[in-house]
């Protein structure tokens, strides 16, 4: 089930699932879900170590950066400047009461944001449901 802690005023919307795991667990559980399903891993980026080489501290905060072409092409073809959102990204972190979660973007603001027309409207469902089978795989046991 998708827990909704964080709820953007400006129109973006964001999915939130809680995780039975850590969070770099969540994050290796996450990337082999993607790499199964031929989704390519670009970047994992651990923000909590960037932070303690700066000095600060951090909770646990990892984000993952993955895609596919052959779903990204497609919405920047219909709007190149939806390349700034993509590929996709989804963070994986701890919360102030130790709670772990998977945060992504839901495809759907993609449409809203770049002004996407009905040719991806396919290839944004079909980004929404995968979203939604891999971080629940990823994040429930």
């Amino acid at each position: 089930m998708t827990g909704n802690i964080f709820k953007p005023s400006n129109g973006e919307r964001i999915d939130n699932h809680p995780s039975d795991f850590s969070v770099q667990e969540t994050i290796d559980r996450l990337a082999a879900m993607v790499t199964s399903k031929g989704l390519s891993v670009f970047a994992r980026i651990d923000h909590a170590a960037n932070a303690r080489q700066a000095g600060l501290s951090l909770r646990p905060t990892y984000l993952i950066i993955f895609g596919n072409p052959k779903a990204g092409t497609p919405l920047m073809q219909d709007n190149q400047i939806s390349g700034i959102d993509l590929p996709v990204k989804a963070l994986a972190w701890e919360d102030e009461a130790g709670k772990i979660w998977l945060t992504y973007n839901e495809a759907s603001w993609l449409v809203s944001r770049h002004h996407l027309t009905e040719k991806t409207e396919a290839v944004i469902k079909s980004m929404e449901e995968g979203m939604k089978n891999i971080g629940l795989a990823a994040t429930r046991r």
